[in-house]
């Protein structure tokens, strides 16, 4: 589980495809402190194994059904990555329960300056747009932030300068394709409702707000 606080920024610095192989090896400082082989890192968001590290370099195996459904594909040596180590039991929860697990990709579609803020807004198919709500939260890179618009086509998130300076948000521009993970709350709230709605069980809307769920 990550929190969607980025440790720091890395480097891609090979990422190579053959047939149904591909890995991926990423030149970082931070994360080294206590990492060891079989460890999770969120990549941009992206739940990695490591599988070997040495000399500021580690190097992670990325599946096809990853490469599918993330931007990982699009990267290229020299791309800056955000980096996060799995959460630590008695560390601080900064941000949201992050899972790594990305529900799809969106593309930038505007980038505005407001004040020392800069807003993003992000295009986003229906069934991720679906699962996020003003001032929810959504992981954009694997950075946790806070909604503070959303439409039919889009939502918008508005960065302050340390969030953009700190990951890799600052470089992005206008058509850049980022990867995309729902606050999973809503999605365990839908599941639980549906069996219920089919099977006309004792678990309903009015049953989960009056316990608090909603």
């Amino acid at each position: 589980m990550f929190t969607g606080i980025i440790e720091e920024k890395g480097t891609v610095k090979e990422i190579r495809h053959s047939g149904d192989a591909s890995f991926i090896k990423i030149e970082a400082d931070k994360i080294f402190s206590d990492l060891c082989i079989g460890d999770s890192v969120a990549v941009n968001g992206v739940c990695l194994t490591v599988t070997h590290f040495g000399g500021g370099v580690f190097r992670a195996d990325v599946m096809n059904e990853t490469l599918s459904r993330s931007s990982l594909g699009s990267l290229s040596a020299g791309s800056p990555v955000n980096l996060e180590r799995a959460m630590a039991a008695g560390g601080r929860f900064g941000g949201h329960i992050v899972t790594g697990h990305i529900d799809g990709t969106g593309i930038i579609s505007d980038i505005r300056n407001d004040g020392i803020a800069v807003w993003y807004t992000i295009s986003a198919p229906p069934e991720i747009l679906r699962y996020i709500v003003e001032k929810g939260s959504v992981a954009i890179d694997g950075i946790s932030l806070t909604v503070a618009k959303v439409t039919d086509s889009d939502f918008s998130v508005s960065v302050i300068p340390h969030t953009a300076d700190v990951t890799t948000l600052s470089s992005k521009r206008r058509g850049d394709t980022v990867n995309l993970e729902n606050d999973i709350v809503g999605k365990y709230v839908e599941k639980l409702i549906r069996p219920a709605e089919e099977t006309k069980s004792s678990i309903s809307v009015d049953f989960l707000a009056k316990h608090g769920f909603l």
